[in-house]
């Protein structure tokens, strides 16, 4: 029966494999705009994308907590994105502290305690499993670049200055992040399915904030990206940037997630090799 049911789906990813990459484009746009349209849809308080798009990201940490407890490793994961995790959850958590004050601010601590854990874990309980050598990008690579984009581009309100600066430098860096765990799996040439279910929970979080912006800009006929005034109205164009970044970053990760997702489901094989590998 598991197979029949998955006959159709290992039909589709067949025919998408011969198709020319101008095709899969096509492919891939249309099912962006209409997921994008669908979420329009159904969902009427555009709040709600950040809300489920911080519980998913509190949803990939959990799948981490349970992986390093019960499998006691950390092998295949990146203490590196996990640091920058920690960084721009805290920075983000300070500016929302008094800025917000809300469910996202309740969110964002879960998640940031729930990052300290899985930092402590790495570093001392299970250091004997981690792969230092192959979690080898600096992450100066990824700080520095944010704190100069947050430096000069940043949302121009009451708050005080370094308030303002704090919550750009958070959303620059969370939009990067993830770099470290990708150089990681790339350097290990394989991918453990606690792992790939933590980076797909990302990518899937990204989506929902991506939309997010991309609606609101949609509903406003392009006028909510100069919503702010004077220098500000670079700030929501780069915030916007930030987030279709961190989402193509992730989207070719998530697509070959998919496809290999049917394999794990009816093998006991504890890792893939390759993202590119053909089935």
């Amino acid at each position: 029966m598991g197979r029949r049911r998955s006959a159709p789906l290992n039909g589709l990813f067949a025919w998408v494999r011969r198709q020319s990459m101008k095709v899969k484009t096509f492919l891939a746009v249309t099912a962006v705009v209409a997921a994008l349209v669908a979420l329009k849809l159904c969902v009427k308080d555009h709040n709600h994308f950040f809300i489920a798009s911080e519980t998913t990201h509190f949803a990939g940490i959990l799948v981490l907590i349970y992986k390093l407890t019960t499998q006691k490793t950390c092998s295949g994961l990146s203490l590196k994105t996990q640091e920058l995790t920690a960084i721009f959850l805290a920075a983000r958590l300070c500016c929302s502290l008094f800025m917000e004050g809300n469910i996202h601010t309740v969110l964002d601590c879960l998640t940031l305690v729930s990052t300290l854990w899985v930092i402590y874990m790495i570093r001392f309980k299970l250091k004997s499993t981690y792969i230092a050598e192959l979690d080898n990008m600096p992450l100066y690579y990824v700080m520095v670049p944010s704190a100069i984009a947050a430096i000069l581009v940043h949302p121009y309100t009451h708050h005080a200055r370094i308030g303002r600066i704090l919550w750009a430098f958070a959303a620059y860096l969370e939009s990067i992040s993830v770099l470290p765990q990708l150089r990681m799996m790339q350097n290990t040439k394989m991918i453990e399915p606690f792992t790939a279910h933590y980076v797909f929970a990302l990518g899937v979080a990204r989506f929902l904030g991506c939309a997010h912006w991309i609606i609101q800009v949609y509903d406003s006929a392009g006028q909510y990206l100069f919503l702010v005034g004077g220098a500000g109205y670079i700030w929501l164009p780069m915030i916007l940037l930030a987030e279709i970044v961190q989402t193509f970053i992730l989207a070719d990760f998530c697509y070959y997630y998919v496809k290999k997702h049917r394999k794990w489901s009816t093998s006991s094989q504890p890792a893939f090799t390759g993202l590119r590998t053909p089935s």
